[in-house]
């Protein structure tokens, strides 16, 4: 107990000396403990974050440190030390105790509104007063009501890796994956005396893409030499384009999707320029600082010298929806080109985002700060949102002049930007024309062949699909990914309408490709089969319920043949006995041609692959061939089993059940014909009931109405 009161007396009165020795456990030996501190009995995080019972809880693990050996010692402090650096409240000392009632009490902020705070950059931490006390809430409201008092600029720089057999200066392969350093030669090592030769492909696709983005072609133009100095560039500069790129002054267009307001947009592209990319490196050590560097860093070369193509836009953007729309669509219309696969995971795909922020009204720019480690869209949008606030922020408190040029990261996990180096300027890269290659000099007929290769780009696509009458949000997600707009326009090209089409493939082929995390690609279905599935339910000869029966039946079995084939058969047992049972009952009043027919549909059924032998024998005992088996499987008369599937389409048999329901319930009847005519769902629906939910709902509605607007 006197222990107890002298560690917290101690603690009391020197706070920072009590920092100070948190982060010597946390450093000692220059490295951080594992995360793995749930092994010894209770969650220690859990415990730290939860303050609210005050420092004495602190104090408490500090003073059980001392009882316990070295390497939970050191874990635990571990962990103490991550909280305080993840945690933006304990940046605060000042805030951290306060008086209430003359005693000392802590106080946590929650972690919903903790991402305020993380605006602070550890620059400014280190600029401001330890003793000014700065509240989180008062920070929200602060950004808040400034925001709206500045206007953000952003400009993006997307890098596309391109999708050439070989690299832009050398013929070596590139393949994402591979063991490092193997697909190197002296060229991609930057030796000296290697030259490069120039890939023509490079130089095709960047064509396309200028084109594509309604740009100003260069039909002369040239390289130039980026030098800087870095471990995973081995030549020590980068083949790039400097004052004359290939393709300048063009723009995109784009719909921004209806959940975030809709509109179109146009945004400036300023240049597209080729260049190469540089190499990889790769990390060691777990983090742990060893004795040679070579453990720690490590150059993969297989990078080196991959053809890319940076497409600068203007500073267009105003907020982070727009940057990641732009960005997405800069990856749909590489894809549509065929010149990338664009896969932001693999590094196919790379941004590099421009932010600054002006009072509204001033038509100076703004400091630029540029962004990195951008993996996706999300992260595109959420990066931006941050740094403006954190920009607002520094504003609001006259801190302006702390806004400096430079390169900041974004850290995913902690949702911030973390300063990364000083930003270079032109003159450090001291730019001069590339000796070892020529110009690159284009003739209007090249020009002209690759203008007429070009598909239907995402724009285009969307205009059409706009014109078919569809909704924007069918529009955006049809003509999002092209494989799966290729499968709509195939659908429809055989006569599906359009409207279902869409429902199908947006509905419950795209939840199969969600959960079953495969492509349209990866399906078996084609769009012949779902254009006459969806003709067979529209006319009514099978319920939109067994309509998906069917279709589930066509994507995971693979069936193949036509939709009458499955319509008929994705219930059938594959049982020997059950199969005879069926062709000679279910069959024995056809012609032979219709027998012959309906077999070779049994032939070519895969789960019966293993009776062929014995299905061949009975083909042989029959005397004429179909050629159209479809329309002589609709003629079988089949078991009961199978007209199950079918709806109900005899005008007589419903007319049946709509008079037994009527004349059962004659109440009803008496309201709908005073003028309650709501209660018409209510015939309908008994209707269903009866006929067990067969009975076609077009035809059942025609002869209900005829029946209730009669005269009594």
């Amino acid at each position: 107990m006197a222990v107890g009161r002298l560690v917290s007396s101690f603690a009391a009165r020197n706070l920072f000396f009590f920092f100070k020795l948190l982060g010597y456990f946390a450093t000692e030996e220059n490295s951080f403990a594992p995360t793995s501190y749930k092994t010894f009995g209770f969650h220690f995080q859990s415990l730290i974050v939860d303050l609210s019972s005050g420092y004495s809880s602190i104090l408490a693990l500090l003073f059980i440190f001392s009882r316990l050996d070295y390497k939970i010692k050191k874990i635990m402090a571990s962990t103490l030390f991550r909280n305080i650096q993840t945690h933006p409240i304990l940046l605060y000392p000042s805030v951290l105790f306060r008086r209430k009632n003359g005693a000392l009490y802590c106080t946590m902020k929650s972690s919903s509104s903790s991402n305020t705070t993380q605006t602070q950059t550890a620059t400014q931490e280190k600029q401001q007063n330890p003793q000014t006390k700065v509240s989180p809430q008062t920070q929200t409201k602060v950004i808040d009501k400034r925001i709206k008092d500045y206007e953000a600029i952003i400009g993006i720089e997307t890098h596309v890796q391109l999708s050439t057999l070989t690299k832009a200066f050398c013929g070596c392969p590139y393949n994402y994956g591979a063991q490092p350093n193997t697909s190197i030669c002296p060229v991609c090592m930057g030796l000296p005396g290697a030259l490069p030769v120039l890939n023509s492909k490079v130089i095709e696709f960047a064509v396309k893409l200028g084109l594509a983005l309604n740009c100003k072609l260069s039909f002369n133009s040239k390289f130039d030499r980026k030098q800087y100095f870095y471990p995973d560039l081995p030549k020590g500069y980068q083949i790039s384009q400097f004052d004359i790129p290939i393709a300048s002054n063009g723009y995109v267009d784009l719909d921004l999707p209806v959940e975030f307001g809709g509109g179109h947009r146009r945004f400036g592209i300023t240049r597209v320029h080729m260049e190469e990319d540089a190499g990889k490196l790769l990390h060691s050590g777990n983090g742990r600082y060893l004795a040679t560097l070579s453990h720690l860093l490590q150059v993969d070369l297989n990078r080196a010298g991959v053809p890319l193509l940076e497409i600068v836009s203007e500073p267009d953007m105003r907020n982070g929806i727009e940057a990641a729309e732009y960005a997405a669509e800069i990856q749909r219309v590489v894809r549509y080109l065929g010149i990338s696969n664009g896969n932001m995971q693999e590094g196919s795909l790379r941004c590099d985002v421009n932010v600054s922020i002006r009072p509204i009204g001033q038509s100076e720019f703004g400091t630029k700060v540029e962004i990195k480690n951008l993996n996706s869209f999300s992260s595109v949008n959420r990066a931006i949102d941050f740094e403006i606030s954190r920009q607002v922020l520094l504003h609001s408190q006259g801190q302006s002049n702390s806004i400096v040029q430079e390169t900041r990261l974004w850290e995913e996990g902690a949702q911030k930007t973390v300063t990364m180096r000083k930003k270079e300027g032109l003159s450090d890269y001291r730019y001069f024309p590339e000796p070892d290659l020529p110009e690159v000099i284009l003739k209007k007929e090249y020009v002209n062949s690759i203008q007429n290769s070009l598909p239907e780009l995402p724009e285009m696509k969307r205009r059409r699909y706009e014109n078919m009458g569809l909704s924007m949000q069918d529009v955006l997600f049809l003509a999002n990914d092209i494989n799966v707009a290729k499968f709509f326009d195939a659908t429809v090209a055989k006569g599906a309408d359009v409207k279902l089409a869409t429902n199908w493939i947006m509905g419950d082929i795209a939840a199969y490709m969600k959960n079953e995390k495969v492509s349209i690609n990866d399906i078996k279905l084609i769009p012949p089969e779902l254009a006459e599935l969806i003709a067979s339910i529209k006319g009514g000869t099978i319920s939109g319920k067994i309509g998906k029966e069917i279709l589930f039946e066509l994507i995971e079995k693979a069936i193949t043949g036509s939709v009458q084939q499955s319509k008929y058969m994705f219930t059938f047992s594959l049982e020997v006995d059950a199969l005879t049972f069926w062709v000679k009952h279910g069959v024995k009043n056809l012609e032979s041609e219709e027998k012959l027919s309906f077999l070779n549909l049994l032939l070519n059924f895969p789960p019966l692959l293993p009776l062929k032998a014995w299905l061949l024998w009975l083909v042989k005992r029959l005397d004429e061939v179909s050629t159209n088996p479809v329309r002589a499987l609709s003629a079988v008369k089949f078991p009961n089993t199978f007209k199950s599937l079918r709806w109900i389409v005899d005008p007589a048999e419903i007319e049946k059940m709509v008079d037994k329901v009527l004349s059962e319930n004659p109440n009803q009847l008496e309201q709908y014909r005073a003028g309650k005519t709501k209660i018409q769902g209510y015939f309908a629906g008994q209707v269903m009931k009866l006929s067990k939910g067969k009975a076609n709902p077009g035809l059942l509605n025609k002869i209900l109405q005829q029946k209730l607007n009669a005269s009594s």
